[in-house]
């Protein structure tokens, strides 16, 4: 019942047939086969232009590579990553995490051997795509990317500092530092007025107010600081270094590496080390703001804080563009999600063209990207198109291109640099605790470089790591006669020692509580315990154990904490508020009782609950054996009205009704919190473990494969019956489970719509009409006198009727369970209206011509409360019941 593989074959589609919006709650229309270019992909392919062309330039400048490298990455990056890569909307060309690395192999081994260097690192890219290992990558701890983000940040603002300033840049962060003095000194005017002039703007520019600055903003920050320094510095006369372009003819193409051979191994695992983890991590906040862009149907800024800073840097840039068009309506086109492996070979492949053409390293760029997303793209179109856009420009505007100061370029890297210092990432390190990571990653690149500084990252995380699993407190006390040892953190075979000494601090005989506050346990540290326990219940002692990981699966009794509900943890559907529970057990054990309880508490290893949070998604649940499971036999019987009552559903009566109507009067009455007890409940548990899987069907719409239609009755959970979730069924409830004959008389527009909607547009595979035992419904039907007032209800059930006379037609075969004869009237009734339901079914329109195709099934199910039993209708009316064995593996 997976929604998570289509239920059905796309059909082709005919070219001439006009393309369909996808409405929220149908199914994504087939894809077209002919090449069509979106208006929003063109859009959004310019406005990605605009950032990429001085970005391009400036990155160019500050790694020292010819300004001509940046314009063919850019345009490679584009034209290859975007056609061949996995990720539709990421935008990919040279990044400014990659400058401090290009830089260094610049200086160290030339240009031409830096662009050998690259082609081999797209090689390397190749090969392992091609391994298929690209979900690896993401295996990094977060605080050591965003630690490399942030090195990077500070080494090309430091660099760059050096450019605004007028002057020339050193080749380490440290003697930036230290020249920086003599370079403030020398004060060259010119430089820092367009530098000045190029920072006000990109930090102003995306803060216009009013409509007109709406309008305003569609223009990207980085393209108007640039053309505005360059404009006044011409109008005015300033005489500064600018943009260099020589002709392509002289251009400088990837050579044979020269150098020593472990240096150049180094080099080519750095490339693609940093290109393969920014790419790899891009795309996955690519399919982040595709998602969020999907939920926001007005193209507003996502309000998670996913932005371009979340694909590794963000920068003044990634705000520019206006508002999405129209493409980011709900009504958009899908999205698919990144293929990683694919990208990955993507990425190599533009590394390898690259290089071979005299170009940088090429990733995927946070602020292109971004933008891209933002500005409405719906395919992979925008970015080839952007592409070809860089080529253009390359060839036919250098006379425009040769009049950018370099300091404007410079101080536009700068800024994105300082960006790449997120202070969004800091705070989300530091509370998780891997603050510690986050800093030696960042000064480890900072002053020792890329590959040095990830190594140090890497081994702080392994350390720290361990550190946190050997690192337990275990501490004893003693509150009014109860003994308690506590313990915080993981039990591991390390705190056996300490574990042992603090359970024999507690005296033979006395109550006791050990609270594990943990979620992981080993062998050695269970049967530590396990041992204590039956030794100082043989003494007389009590022990209950308590927890408030969820990890941890712990027998009763559970000792309650002021921070958690003090209710049963029976299993992953309670508690719900007609769940009754014997909440004493959970009370601290006496002596008095200490001869019932001698054997109840067992220690289990720790589980979790398959439960249908949705399809492909596994949410771990608590749980916790009750009492009834727990309590020795002897004590068993003396509990059995109580344990009855706790842990089994009310059955039904034998005369069809339930026993609610016996302890209403006991259920404490609703309060006005429920509801919002509840809704915290899903989201502080529940909806961390589906929301990926509700984003993805809320891009791809409802594409249900059943109808189930069933009663109205609050004891029947379609989806814990069915093990379905989100997107599994089409449910429509009423009282009776009944479905109207149509027609203008007898019809009911409501169920007749929902089966046609079904049947014509979600296109199900099958309708279930479920009955249930205990029907309020039927035994309505069969209580009802004539003459009473015609309510809404009476009027609803004569929809029913025709199920009545059924039963009482002595020529038709009475409809039964398989194995016994039906309990009373009410459940006969019940079981007879689903066949009738049935019959009625197949007088529809839209069912009779889907059944006559093949393409549609109908079943019978009854469901028996009391039972918790399912039984599916066969051949013969026989409703038979639903085994283990009878589900395929």
């Amino acid at each position: 019942m997976s929604a998570c593989v289509p239920t059905r074959a796309t059909q082709p589609t005919d070219s001439a047939t006009p393309e369909r919006l996808h409405q929220p709650h149908s199914p994504p229309p087939a894809p077209r086969r002919r090449f069509h270019l979106a208006g929003a992909d063109v859009s959004a392919s310019i406005a990605v232009f605009l950032i990429a062309l001085p970005l391009s330039l400036g990155i160019a400048l500050a790694t020292g590579a010819p300004l001509q490298a940046g314009l063919v990455a850019a345009a490679v990056g584009g034209l290859v990553a975007g056609r061949f890569g996995g990720s539709a909307l990421q935008v990919s060309g040279p990044a400014a995490g990659l400058t401090v690395v290009t830089a260094d192999l610049i200086h160290r081994y030339g240009w031409r051997t830096t662009c050998a260097i690259t082609v081999l690192a797209g090689l390397a890219q190749l090969g392992l795509g091609c391994l298929r290992v690209a979900r690896t990558a993401l295996a990094v701890s977060p605080a050591i990317v965003h630690g490399m983000l942030a090195g990077i940040g500070v080494t090309i603002a430091v660099a760059q500092l050096h450019i605004v300033l007028g002057g020339t840049p050193q080749s380490s962060v440290l003697a930036n530092l230290l020249a920086l003095p003599a370079q403030v000194a020398a004060g060259r005017p010119a430089a820092l007025v367009v530098s000045a002039l190029t920072l006000t703007l990109l930090l102003l520019w995306p803060r216009l107010p009013g409509r007109a600055g709406r309008l305003l903003r569609k223009v990207p920050a980085a393209l108007v600081a640039v053309s505005g320094a360059t404009a006044v510095a011409s109008l005015i006369g300033l005489t500064l270094p600018r943009v260099e372009l020589p002709s392509w003819s002289s251009h400088a193409l990837a050579g044979l590496p020269e150098g020593p051979a472990l240096g150049l191994i180094a080099a080519v695992l750095t490339i693609t080390l940093v290109c393969s983890v920014q790419s790899l991590l891009g795309a996955v906040a690519v399919d982040k703001l595709v998602a969020a862009r999907a939920a926001s149907p007005d193209g507003a800024e996502p309000t998670d804080g996913t932005s371009s800073a979340a694909i590794g840097s963000a920068s003044p840039t990634g705000s520019t563009t206006a508002t999405a068009s129209p493409a980011t309506a709900p009504s958009a086109p899908r999205v698919a999600r990144s293929d990683l492996d694919r990208e990955l070979l993507g990425q190599g492949a533009a590394n390898i063209v690259s290089g071979a053409l005299g170009g940088l390293p090429i990733a995927g760029v946070a602020v292109r990207s971004s933008a891209n997303v933002r500005a409405g793209a719906v395919s992979r179109n925008s970015t080839m198109l952007h592409g070809v856009l860089v080529v253009v420009a390359a060839l036919l505007m250098v006379p425009i291109l040769e009049l950018i100061p370099l300091a404007s370029l410079a101080a536009l890297v700068m800024a994105v640099g300082i960006q790449m210092v997120s202070l969004h990432h800091i705070r989300t390190v530091t509370r998780h605790r891997e603050v510690l990571v986050y800093a030696v990653t960042t000064l480890g690149v900072v002053f020792l470089g890329v590959l040095q500084g990830v190594a140090l990252g890497i081994a702080v995380a392994v350390a720290t790591a361990l550190h946190r699993l050997a690192h337990t407190r275990i501490t004893h006390d003693e509150k009014e006669g109860v003994h308690h040892v506590r313990v915080r953190g993981q039990l591991t075979f390390l705190a056996v020692p300490r574990l042992s000494r603090a359970l024999h601090l507690v005296p033979h005989s006395a109550p006791a509580v050990v609270e594990l506050d943990g979620s992981f346990m080993d062998h050695a540290a269970y049967e530590t315990l396990q041992d204590w326990q039956k030794t100082h219940t043989a003494h007389g002692g009590t022990v209950a154990f308590g927890g408030r990981r969820p990890g941890l699966r712990i027998a009763e009794p559970v000792i309650p904490h002021a921070d958690e509900d003090a209710d049963c943890r029976c299993g992953p559907w309670t508690p719900w508020r007609n769940h009754q529970c014997d909440l004493t057990s959970l009370a601290p054990a006496t002596t008095d009782d200490a001869d019932r309880r001698r054997t109840d508490t067992v220690i289990a290893t720790s589980t979790s609950t398959e439960t249908a949070t949705g399809p492909g998604t596994h949410a771990p649940t608590r749980t916790r054996t009750t009492a009834a499971e727990s309590t020795p036999p002897e004590s068993a019987d003396a509990k059995s009205a109580g344990a009855k009552s706790a842990d089994v559903p009310p059955d039904d009566t034998d005369d069809g009704r339930n026993r609610d109507t016996d302890r209403k009067e006991t259920d404490p009455p609703p309060t006005a919190h429920q509801l919002v007890r509840g809704i915290s409940a899903f989201q502080r548990n529940t909806a961390p473990l589906v929301r990926d899987e509700l984003e993805r069907l809320a891009r791809e719409g409802q594409r249900p494969s059943q109808l189930f239609l069933t009663c109205a009755d609050s004891r029947l959970v379609t989806s814990m019956i069915t093990s379905s979730g989100p997107g599994d069924l089409f449910v429509v409830r009423n009282v009776g489970n009944l479905v109207p004959l149509p027609g203008e008389d007898s019809g009911d527009d409501s169920v007749a719509a929902a089966i046609e909607y079904a049947v014509d547009v979600l296109e199900v595979r099958s309708i279930t009409v479920c009955g249930h035992s205990g029907c309020g419904a039927m035994q309505a039907l069969l209580n009802a006198e004539p003459g009473e007032a015609h309510t809404p209800l009476k009027r609803w059930l004569r929809h029913g009727l025709p199920s009545l006379e059924r039963m009482a037609d002595d020529g038709r075969p009475w409809a039964r369970l398989a194995g016994r004869a039906a309990a009373d009237a009410v459940e006969q009734l019940c079981l007879t209206n689903v066949v009738q339901q049935l019959d009625h079914l197949r007088a529809h329109a839209s069912v009779d011509r889907a059944l006559r195709a093949g393409a549609l099934e109908l079943h019978g199910m009854y469901f028996h409360v009391g039972e918790a039993q399912a039984y599916l209708l066969t051949e013969g009316k026989v409703f038979d019941h639903v085994r283990p064995v009878d589900v395929p593996a």
